[in-house]
Order: C-alpha cells, then structure tokens, then sequence
C-alpha cells in the first residue's frame, strides 16, 4: 500500500482522502518507510533547497481574541512581554541580524486581531527597508481585508501569513471569537490582490488524525505557497498549559502526512519543533519538509540560527 500510493504522488497524481487516511494509521512497523518516501517525495518536487525564514514580533500581548493556544490572547495568564508597535528602526536591525545569519525571509508579526490603519502605514514603511536590504518581506497582521492587503503588496509585501491553525470541525473548539470562514477569507483576499500565502496549523491541540488531513486538504485547495507545521507548547498561563507534547514520531508522522498531501508545497516546520521533537530534531528533512522557521518564535525560543544552518550542512543541502 505505501509503494503504491509513493508512486501514485511521484507520477503527479493527487492523493485522496482515503489515501491520506491509509497513511495516517499505518502500523508502527512501517514508520521509517514512510518517513523516506516523503524524503524522496521532497526530493522529486522541492529538490535539495531549504527556504528560511524568520519572525519579528512586532507588537506583543493585550489580543483581544480567544485562541486557547496562544500566550497573548485575552484568556493568557502568561508572563510574556507586552509593548505597542516596535520602531522601524529596531524591526529592520532585527532583519539585518537574520539576512546575515543566511535566511532569505523575514516576517513581521502584530498581535490582535487585525493591525490598525497607522499600523499598517507604519509596517508598510517596514516593508520597503526589508526588501531593500535584500530580504523578501512578509507580515502575521491578523484579519486584513483586500484594500489592507494591497497597501502593503505595493510597499512591496512578498508574502502573508495566516494560519487556518486546525480543522474547521476543530476550530470552534480553540477560539470563538473569529471564525474559520474569517481565516479562510483572510486567505482568499491574500491570493486576489497577488500575494504569496504562507497558511498551516498547529498540531497537538487535541484534534484527531481526520482533523489533519481534512486541514490539510483545505489548505490544498486553497493554492496555499508554503505550509507552517507548528506544533503546540504548552505555555504556563495559557488554557492548554496542561496539554500533553507529541510524540516525537507522531509529530514526524504530520510532517511526512503533508508532504505526501501536498508535494509541490513548501512544507516549512516552525514553532515548537525543538520542544516536541527534542533529539528528533535531526530529522526534519528526512521525514519530508524543506523549509524552516529559524531563530525565536514569538513569545518562546526557538533554535539559534548557528544550529540551523550546521543541521542543513550536515544533511548536504543548500540554503535557498
């Protein structure tokens, strides 16, 4: 059954659901090769490149919105920093660190719902000087509509940013504030106005195998560019501070699961790798995905960019 369905998606052919949900339960016992078919995968349609990206969170805490995972939003009891708008000038020396750490993107993140219209003049700004220092600049502002997306592609936005972050069966059950179908319409106003989409999840939120792979299909027929494997941490203060990590193998499962879903997409593993995966962190590439998140996250550490780029050289792949 895995040799056929390899084959299936090496000769172009999209896997269906009940493909997806085959590779979802495999036995244990056939893990490792699941694992190397997606390296193969990954090979056959995305080569021996790796994109790197990595964030600046640009204005932190005081959300209004809800979301149970999330260490800045209204129900967060956590200890995290909290200030207004970052200056411009502390934004573009947070970029200069990363451009000569060797990434090729760099995105600007708000909290909140969406970023207010002096926000967005000023992220705009932004924008410009990372593009001009040589970067390809994308932005996390929230719930931005199309005449708010086309502000920013014409100060030079390459791509945007917005998660789908679970099954629209699964999401009520993680925030009820906005709605699925206001993500979805975040990313369809992002595709109209021509700019990149970068949209994926989080995993270990509590959602079943169904909940992933219908996701992941969502995220198919969306025409999505770059799809973020973030898994959950469980950040003290936070609703799902209780919430148990994945397994290191179940976590390399998802990642395996999307390459095979989606193989022509960037399939990039940010937040919480290096705290679900622990020693298995090594692996990333062997299991399917060719793009990282490198550096801290928003409001946890990440990995040092040093460790990325000795990763990727120890594999023998080149940094796009």
């Amino acid at each position: 059954m895995l040799t056929g369905l390899t084959e299936k998606v090496l000769r172009g052919e999209l896997l269906s659901k009940e493909d997806a949900h085959l590779l979802a339960y495999l036995e244990e016992s056939f893990l490792f090769r699941l694992f190397c078919a997606a390296a193969e995968i990954r090979e056959r349609f995305r080569g021996r490149d790796v994109d790197l990206c990595a964030v600046v969170n640009a204005k932190s805490g005081a959300c209004p919105e809800d979301c149970s995972y999330c260490a800045q939003s209204k129900q967060s009891n956590a200890e995290i920093p909290m200030y207004p708008l970052m200056k411009r000038d502390e934004v573009i020396k947070r970029a200069l660190e990363a451009r000569d750490a060797g990434v090729r993107r760099f995105s600007i993140v708000t909290g909140g719902r969406k970023a207010g219209k002096g926000e967005l003049r000023e992220i705009g700004s932004m924008v410009q000087e990372v593009r001009r220092i040589g970067l390809l600049p994308c932005a996390s502002l929230g719930l931005l509509d199309g005449e708010e997306l086309s502000l920013l592609k014409e100060r030079g936005l390459e791509r945007y940013h917005h998660n789908l972050e679970t099954s629209e069966r699964c999401f009520s059950k993680v925030c009820s504030t906005h709605t699925y179908g206001d993500k979805v319409r975040t990313i369809e106003a992002a595709r109209k106005v021509g700019l990149s989409v970068c949209s994926g999840g989080i995993f270990g939120l509590g959602e079943s195998w169904q909940d992933r792979i219908d996701m992941a299909f969502a995220l198919q027929g969306l025409g999505v560019d770059s799809v973020p494997v973030n898994f959950l941490i469980a950040v003290k203060g936070t609703p799902l501070e209780a919430q148990a990590p994945l397994h290191p193998f179940e976590a390399l499962k998802i990642i395996s699961l999307c390459r095979f879903i989606m193989p022509e997409n960037e399939i990039r593993v940010c937040g919480g790798r290096r705290q679900n995966l622990g020693e298995f962190n090594s692996f990333v590439f062997m299991v399917g995905a060719d793009s990282l998140l490198t550096g801290n996250y928003l409001t946890t550490k990440g990995t040092p960019y040093e460790d990325d780029l000795r990763l990727i050289q120890h594999y023998g792949l080149s940094i796009k």
